[in-house]
């Protein structure tokens, strides 16, 4: 096996003799000052356990979608090894954002309360680049670096707003609401596009029943316990 790409809470790498491509789920977690939290650039620390967990929420949410048809760049899971078999596919800098309520960045950039509600859902684009914050973007600069052809930024958003759906209606199945989450899309060698990286609680933010805000760690043990019945 070979890593392809080192990340923070993820590997990605290849096995060079049949040309396979997985993720590797690392136990590292996202977080600032000894506080998890799934919307920072920084590794907050370590849980044992939490890179398996993490690929057996994911597993069940990429099904999920592909029973939606909604393309995915999943294929298989090995939960022992904490393994992901995926496409082979180029994912770009970018991260995708939809908003159903006010939070995190949304509120310290233009000082707003938390929990507004957004109708519609507000959707962003940034790319990801820790250096510079994870700035904005738009489509015109997404032409303009190369990092999309025309009409891809539109097709994206609208495939953002259909895992958005499902993923906030499979949540308030599990008795959670959804604020807001991020998701990357990657294309095959036909520039087919297909989500990205993860489904865990490292792409969201939820509220549960009595109104808390649980890191990606405590909302993990939640949605495990509950898709395992």
């Amino acid at each position: 096996m070979k890593t392809v790409y080192e990340g923070k809470t993820k590997n990605v790498i290849s096995d060079e003799v049949t040309g396979d491509y997985f993720l590797l789920f690392k136990d590292d977690a996202t977080g600032e000052n000894g506080v998890f939290d799934p919307g920072a650039n920084t590794v907050g620390g370590s849980v044992l356990g939490k890179g398996k967990t993490g690929l057996a929420i994911s597993k069940y949410f990429f099904q999920i979608m592909e029973d939606e048809k909604i393309p995915t760049h999943y294929l298989d899971a090995d939960l022992g090894e904490g393994l992901m078999k995926v496409r082979n596919v180029t994912v770009p800098p970018l991260e995708f954002v939809l908003r159903y309520f006010t939070a995190g960045s949304m509120c310290r950039r233009f000082s707003m309360e938390k929990g507004i509600p957004f109708d519609p859902p507000y959707l962003e684009v940034t790319l990801k680049d820790d250096d510079q914050g994870d700035p904005l973007i738009s489509e015109r600069l997404c032409l303009m670096k190369g990092l999309l052809k025309a009409g891809e930024y539109d097709k994206m958003l609208a495939l953002l707003l259909k895992v958005g759906e499902v993923l906030r209606r499979t949540l308030k199945e599990l008795g959670l609401t959804l604020i807001d989450f991020k998701i990357e899309f990657g294309f095959d060698a036909n520039r087919n596009i297909y989500i990205a990286d993860e489904i865990t609680p490292d792409i969201w933010r939820v509220q549960d029943e009595s109104g808390n805000i649980p890191n990606q760690i405590d909302c993990a043990k939640l949605i495990l316990d509950r898709i395992r019945g």
